[in-house]
C-alpha cells in the first residue's frame, strides 16, 4: 500500500492487513522520531486489530505508545500539537465500515508532507534489514482514554471565549462514529439544547445511511423538531456539514464563506484571505470577491490547505466536503470545533443559518460524476483535452470544469459548474462519456 490523499486506506484485513500496519508502525517510528507516539481510532470493528498491530510496530522500534481509544481525528491532532509528539489515527473517515485506514501526524499535530511520506514508504521497503531493539529498549503501551478526551473538549469550548449558545436548538448526527459521545457533551456544555442522532456505534454501523455522507435523516429531524440548525459529522469527525431550520443542506463552501465574512468584519481574518481547494464552488469565489476577501486555491486535500495557511500566515481555509481549518485554533479539519464556531456566529448575529449562508454566497449548480476505471491511461487528460476545451468554451465565465483522479479510490472525478443545472448535467454527461471512451479506446 502507498499513501493517498489522506494516509493509507483500504479494506481492513484484505488491503490494509495487520502485517502492513505493523510494518508501517515500525517505519513511522523511525522516520517521525521521538520517544512517545499517540494512537487514536474510530469505532470500526477492525480498529482494535489494526491499532494493536501498528502499536506493536512502534514499540518494536523502542518508542512508547499511548492509546487514546475512540476519539475524533482532530483530538489526536490537538494532543500531538499540545505535547509535541507524533501520532496516528486508525480510521477510514467517511468510508464504509469494512474499510479502514491509518493517518499519521508529525510532532506538533501536522499532517505529513509528501517527502516525509516518501521516506516512510522507503523505510517499509528496507524493514527486514533494520536491526531490532530488545530488553529495556522495547517500547511500552499505556492506555490514556478519558484524560486525553477531556483536554480536547476543554480546548474546543475555549473557542467560544466565554460566550455560550444558551437556548440554541441543535440536532447532531454523529454518524455512529468518533463524535458520538464527545459532540453532544460539548454542545450541551456550551448551553445548546441538543438532540442526538446516530450516536450508538457497534463497529459496523459507522457512516451507514447517516452522517455527512447521508444527511437526509438530519434534514428531516431538524424540520420535525423545530430546531434552529443541525450538524452532520463523518466517521472520524474531521468534517462537518450543516442544515438550516428549513432542512436545507449547507456545505463546506458555505460554512467557510460565512465564517470568513464574520471573521473579516471583526478584524480576525488574517490578511483578509481564505484558502480553499479547486473543488470549491464558483459561487464561493464570487461571494468572497463581493466581500473583499482574497481566495487562495490549492489541490484537493486538507493538508494542502494547511500548508498554504502556514506559508501565507492565513487563519481560515477548508474544503467543500466540510473540512474547515481554523488555523489559530487547530492543525487540521475539526468538525466539532467548526460546528461550535458556526453556531456561535448564529447566536452572536441573531440571524438564522439560512440567511447567513445566502448573504455569504450564492451556490452555482454543480454536478459531480465519479467514473470508475480499472486502469487509467497516463495521458488520459490529454486524450480528452478537446472535449474539455469545447465545454469550457460554451460555459465561458459563467461556469467551470474540473477533472481529476481520486487520491483514495480508482476513480476519475468529473465536475461541472454552470448557471443552469440542466446545462451542468448535459456537459457533465458529455465529459463522462469522453473519459470512459479515452480509458477504453478499443
Amino acid at each position: 500500500m502507498r499513501f493517498g490523499t489522506d494516509g493509507v486506506r483500504g479494506v481492513a484485513n484484505v488491503d490494509l492487513t495487520p502485517e502492513f500496519a505493523m510494518s508501517l508502525g515500525r517505519a513511522a517510528a523511525r522516520v517521525l522520531g521521538g520517544s512517545r507516539l499517540l494512537i487514536g481510532r474510530d469505532p470500526r470493528r477492525s480498529g482494535p486489530l489494526l491499532e494493536a498491530a501498528f502499536a506493536a510496530g512502534v514499540c518494536a522500534e523502542g518508542v512508547d505508545v499511548e492509546l487514546l481509544g475512540v476519539v475524533p481525528t482532530p483530538a489526536v491532532a490537538h494532543l500531538a500539537a499540545a505535547d509535541t509528539v507524533p501520532a496516528a489515527m486508525i480510521s477510514a473517515s467517511h468510508n464504509p465500515a469494512a474499510d479502514n485506514g491509518i493517518k499519521l501526524f508529525a510532532a506538533g499535530g501536522l499532517k505529513l508532507s509528501d517527502s516525509v511520506q516518501d521516506r516512510i514508504e522507503a523505510q517499509i521497503a528496507v524493514e527486514p534489514a533494520v536491526p531490532a531493539v530488545s530488553g529495556p529498549a522495547v517500547g511500552v503501551i499505556t492506555h490514556v482514554e478519558g484524560r486525553a478526551t477531556q483536554r480536547y473538549e476543554d480546548a474546543v469550548i475555549a473557542a467560544l471565549e466565554g460566550r455560550d449558545l444558551d437556548g440554541l436548538r441543535v440536532v447532531l448526527d454523529c454518524a455512529n462514529g468518533s463524535n458520538s459521545v464527545i459532540a453532544p457533551e460539548v454542545l450541551a456544555r456550551a448551553g445548546a439544547r441538543v438532540t442526538v442522532l446516530h450516536a450508538a456505534p457497534d463497529g459496523l454501523n459507522i457512516n451507514d445511511s447517516c452522517g455527512s455522507t447521508h444527511p437526509e435523516g438530519l434534514q428531516r429531524a431538524v424540520v420535525e423538531s423545530g430546531a434552529d440548525l443541525g450538524f452532520a459529522f463523518d466517521g472520524d469527525a474531521d468534517r462537518v456539514l450543516a442544515v438550516d431550520a428549513a432542512g436545507r443542506l449547507i456545505d463546506g463552501d458555505q460554512l467557510i464563506a460565512l465564517s470568513a465574512i464574520d471573521a473579516s468584519t471583526r478584524g480576525r481574518l488574517a490578511h483578509d484571505t481564505v484558502v480553499v481547494t479547486v473543488m470549491s464552488n464558483l459561487g464561493f469565489r464570487h461571494g468572497m470577491a463581493r466581500a473583499g476577501i482574497t481566495v487562495r486555491e490549492v489541490g484537493v486535500g486538507d493538508r494542502y490547505v494547511l500548508e498554504a495557511l502556514d506559508a501565507g500566515g492565513y487563519s481560515l481555509g477548508g474544503e467543500q466536503s466540510g473540512h474547515l481549518i481554523f488555523r489559530e485554533l487547530a492543525t487540521t479539519g475539526d468538525g466539532l470545533l467548526s460546528a461550535l464556531i458556526v453556531a456561535d456566529v448564529v447566536a452572536r448575529r441573531g440571524t438564522g443559518l439560512a440567511e447567513l449562508a445566502d448573504e455569504a454566497m450564492v451556490r452555482l449548480p454543480q454536478v459531480l460524476r465519479n467514473v470508475r476505471l480499472d486502469q487509467r491511461p497516463a495521458d488520459l487528460l490529454e486524450r480528452i483535452a478537446s472535449d474539455v476545451g469545447a465545454v469550457e468554451g460554451e460555459l465561458g465565465d459563467h461556469g467551470r470544469v474540473l477533472i481529476r483522479p481520486s487520491g483514495t479510490e480508482p476513480l476519475v472525478r468529473v465536475m461541472v459548474e454552470a448557471a443552469d443545472a440542466a446545462e451542468a448535467e448535459r456537459h457533465a454527461e458529455r465529459l463522462v462519456t469522453a473519459v470512459t471512451a479515452a480509458a477504453h479506446p478499443d
